[in-house]
């Protein structure tokens, strides 16, 4: 063999190890957990959907993820992915009006100011509805019948992501002290807040295309979801800096008076980041009593009313948290210092295992049943997230099955879709 032909022998060899090596790894076992880790996607720049959003087919055999290329579904039991809507483009951070259909299994997705839905088994696209001009998708209700969106009145728009800040973006505090990437967010926001823009939260009928208009406010309007089992429930939240609102509401698709869920009984006590549990039953959310120092996971079961609290400590708080489908489990994605725990071991992903507080020898106070009802978590570390950058945010899903977490993660640079097992693998 000639000089030429090894060297381009040894080219061939070298490249492809070159590549693999840039690559993050396909599974492995965090040694400060023991549980094993899987890499779901296979192009980098790929994300999961974010933590409330419904990313599962009904048979929960398949997850939506988008990619550079367009929506892709995922087979977990093979982790195959197929391309289903090539050239739909979602922003990292936001996904939202992205949805899977908790009935038939379509995913419904909005480009150039329409709704579409595309069947993930014959990749059929249909063209549903128009959005009203500068209105948003947000979510789709339980029997996909209705879609539900929000709209800034009188032409002013909202640009891009409010409150994350454009990268290199330099800001000073009234001290002249630079301000943390956090610390900016607070600012935009409070400037987006202050606005008090006309809002409207509509629905439209996917069966007519007829709109109705739910509620007019000057509240800032965001974080709308549709009960999971309730056609006719939206939950939606005022939008802003958390100590400066009361967030979290619910509200009827005939417009009756919203109903606000949790009120502040103290100065900078915050609540958000509100998600529904999958049986319909509970609104979860962080609380915070007050905001950096005492930290909850609170429940509003809304048939009864009743209060649930769980009580984390401050390496346990987390950007969002979610909740098995059973109901018995929780998770979360943790945080960097620098977020509002300022926790300085708080970059973990966890999992959660809630225990109540009963009553000493069986003997309840006499208003018991109206007292809020708390408990703690049992916590287990299930991935070391040191290496991520905590301006993704890892958004934490259970599978349909229990039996994994899944989260999104630059851990290893590129962004990627990453599994955690539930189930130990090992001891670390």
């Amino acid at each position: 063999m000639s000089r030429i032909n090894l060297i381009l022998l040894a080219v061939l060899v070298i490249v492809p190890s070159l590549h693999s090596a840039e690559d993050p790894p396909l599974e492995w076992i965090d040694p400060d957990t023991g549980h094993r880790i899987v890499r779901l996607s296979r192009e980098p720049n790929t994300v999961s959907l974010y933590f409330h959003q419904d990313a599962f087919t009904p048979d929960g055999k398949q997850m939506v993820v988008i990619t550079p290329g367009g929506l892709a579904m995922i087979d977990l039991a093979t982790r195959e992915i197929q391309l289903i809507a090539p050239g739909v483009k979602y922003r990292a951070q936001s996904s939202s009006g992205l949805e899977v259909g908790r009935k038939s299994g379509r995913i419904y997705y909005v480009q150039e100011g329409a709704l579409f839905a595309v069947d993930p088994s014959t990749r059929v696209t249909q063209r549903l509805i128009e959005l009203p001009k500068g209105g948003t998708m947000a979510d789709i209700n339980a029997d996909e019948t209705l879609m539900v969106g929000a709209i800034t009145e009188g032409g002013a728009q909202n640009s891009g992501p409010v409150g994350w800040p454009a990268p290199g973006t330099t800001m000073k505090g009234a001290d002249g002290r630079e301000l943390s990437f956090a610390e900016k967010r607070e600012v935009l926001i409070n400037t987006r807040l202050e606005k008090h823009l006309p809002m409207t939260l509509f629905t439209i009928d996917l069966r007519t295309g007829g709109r109705q208009d739910v509620l007019h406010t000057t509240d800032w309007l965001g974080h709308i979801q549709f009960s999971p089992v309730d056609p006719a429930l939206i939950m939606f939240c005022h939008e802003g800096n958390w100590h400066k609102v009361d967030r979290i509401w619910t509200v009827r698709t005939d417009g009756r008076e919203p109903v606000k869920i949790h009120a502040r009984t103290m100065n900078m006590e915050i609540a958000g980041h509100e998600f529904f549990s999958l049986d319909g039953r509970y609104i979860w959310y962080d609380l915070q009593t007050p905001r950096g120092e005492d930290f909850w996971l609170a429940g509003y079961e809304l048939s009864t009313g009743r209060r649930t609290w769980y009580h984390l400590q401050r390496n346990e708080w987390s950007v969002h948290y979610n909740v098995s489908p059973d109901g018995t489990l929780f998770a979360g994605d943790g945080g960097d210092s620098e977020m509002v725990a300022h926790a300085a071991d708080g970059k973990w992903l966890m999992l959660f295992r809630p225990q109540g507080i009963p009553d000493v020898a069986g003997i309840s106070a006499p208003d018991a049943a109206n007292l809020i009802h708390p408990g703690f978590f049992q916590s287990e570390h299930l991935v070391n997230m040191a290496k991520h950058d905590y301006s993704l945010e890892p958004n934490v899903h259970f599978t349909p099955d229990m039996k994994w977490i899944i989260f999104r993660s630059n851990m290893h640079g590129t962004v990627h879709v990453y599994a955690v097992e539930i189930a130990k693998s090992h001891s670390p």
